[in-house]
């Protein structure tokens, strides 16, 4: 049989027989159930485990993508999603060597600000990893309204509970892919990295992992109150209280428009509120800002340069001016001395580029390095700074992805990091994820050594924290 034939491969799981492809040494189940569909009388429910079926269940394609809307607007021509049809949207994807035993496992959690984005996409294809001798798993959630509505009479972070009980049925049925259900590394970016932090937050998942990655992460929960800001809006656009009963009387592509309509024209720096993790006595106990700080797990945690450029395109950037640069600066709590700082930072930065540098520090770099400042070992921290040519995206927001994921070629990293990209650096990014997988260390020295941070260009180096004096001088991260 030639590399490029696949054929058939069966498991049996507690639930029953799945039927998955074998291709090149790589066994691929898609589409597993981990959880009955969160619908109909389950809708705004904590997940319920699934029930067995008779036979066996094809495993050959992704499950139903959770209810939303694709990015609207340029953001939407970089990052494409996929629509599969179906309730079954509580799903995990395995990817594992066909003679795989005791291998380490990485879970994948997928970004999109908490309402947008699925496993199926091709960047997120875990052919690699197992390639390298990690058993790859990615899960689904739920997401928007149906996953993080703050509801009276709904548990809150319906989407971090299913998040959680993916996570435990991947603890309970990873050894029969050849995993090590010890030796679990979760992984995860933006909104994904988010849930990453939260699932380590929990006393009940945290003890089911053995070592995270963090990948340009929003880390700080809001209170309950705050993160409602969104479903409180959505319930006053419908004429309807803020309650399970009054929600679940809505069809979820109900939800999705109105979302949509309430979202238009919104940004990072200002319009509608988005969706947040809350902070919650049964589900979220405390923020992930604070939590991380204590877990005693190795901590693999970064950001990319130029995160703001994927949110701001060149021509927005380019209208920011003075005044619209105080008025941010203002937005964002950061002092006079502060931009005094950042200006220094970065001499040559345009005035847009400027608020971008400072709006990414403020919503992703300062509690990723004030976790890092506050852990005593075991953390990695890195900077991804290779510059894509596509729409001057730089460093953006995601582009890191195809390199993590060795999937250079595949149509969502080429639609923003461009069809020459370089293999040597995804090859040793991808390298240093498989290490940090199999042994907690993947590869440079501790951050306690000196603020030591990988920076990863189109030639990787080590160095101290970059930046640090702007960076110290922003307010501590805290819930709000």
């Amino acid at each position: 049989m030639s590399n490029s034939q696949s054929s058939t491969t069966k498991l049996h799981l507690t639930a029953g027989i799945v039927r998955g492809t074998e291709t090149a040494g790589v066994c691929r189940f898609l589409g597993i159930p981990y959880a009955r569909p969160p619908f109909d009388e389950r809708r705004f429910r904590l997940p319920e485990a699934v029930l067995p079926w008779d036979g066996e269940r094809d495993a050959t394609q992704f499950g139903a993508t959770a209810p939303q809307s694709p990015y609207p607007g340029a953001i939407g021509e970089l990052l494409p999603s996929v629509a599969i049809a179906g309730d079954d949207i509580l799903t995990a994807n395995v990817w594992t060597p066909t003679e795989a035993d005791s291998l380490p496992v990485m879970v994948w959690f997928h970004g999109g600000a908490l309402e947008r984005g699925t496993p199926a996409l091709s960047a997120y294809d875990g052919s690699a990893f197992a390639r390298d001798g990690v058993v790859f798993v990615s899960i689904a959630y739920r997401l928007g309204s149906e996953g993080f509505s703050v509801l009276d009479g709904a548990p809150r972070n319906l989407g971090l509970a299913d998040a959680a009980a993916g996570l435990r049925w991947v603890h309970d049925e990873i050894e029969r892919f050849g995993g090590d259900p010890n030796r679990i590394t979760i992984v995860g970016e933006s909104a994904g990295g988010a849930i990453v932090g939260a699932l380590l937050s929990r006393p009940d998942t945290v003890k089911l992992v053995a070592g995270a990655a963090i990948e340009s992460a929003p880390l700080v929960a809001d209170s309950a109150p705050r993160a409602g800001r969104v479903t409180r809006a959505l319930a006053k656009r419908l004429g309807l209280p803020a309650t399970r009963d009054a929600f679940a009387q809505v069809s979820a592509e109900s939800l999705v428009e109105v979302r949509g309509q309430q979202s238009a024209g919104g940004s990072p720096l200002g319009g509608a509120p988005g969706f947040a993790l809350a902070i919650d006595p049964d589900t979220l106990p405390v923020s992930p800002h604070q939590a991380l700080v204590d877990v005693k797990i190795p901590l693999l945690i970064g950001t990319n340069t130029d995160e703001y450029r994927l949110w701001f395109p060149p021509a927005a950037l380019d209208a920011i001016t003075t005044l619209k640069l105080q008025l941010g600066r203002l937005a964002l709590r950061v002092s006079s001395r502060a931009m005094k700082l950042y200006r220094a930072a970065w001499p040559h930065a345009t005035t847009g580029e400027l608020l971008g540098q400072v709006a990414t520090d403020v919503l992703l770099r300062k509690a990723a390095i004030a976790i890092a400042d506050k852990r005593s070992a075991n953390t990695f921290v890195y900077e991804f700074a290779w510059q894509s040519p596509v729409r001057e995206l730089k460093a953006a927001h995601s582009i890191e992805i195809g390199f993590v994921f060795d999937q250079l070629q595949a149509a969502d990293s080429v639609r923003i990091a461009g069809t020459d990209s370089p293999q040597a650096l995804a090859d040793r990014m991808h390298a240093d994820w498989v290490r940090f997988v199999r042994t907690g260390d993947p590869g440079w020295p501790d951050y306690r050594a000196q603020r030591t941070t990988q920076v990863y260009d189109t030639t990787t180096t080590t160095t101290s924290l970059r930046r640090a004096a702007a960076l110290d001088s922003l307010r501590a991260p805290k819930a709000r």
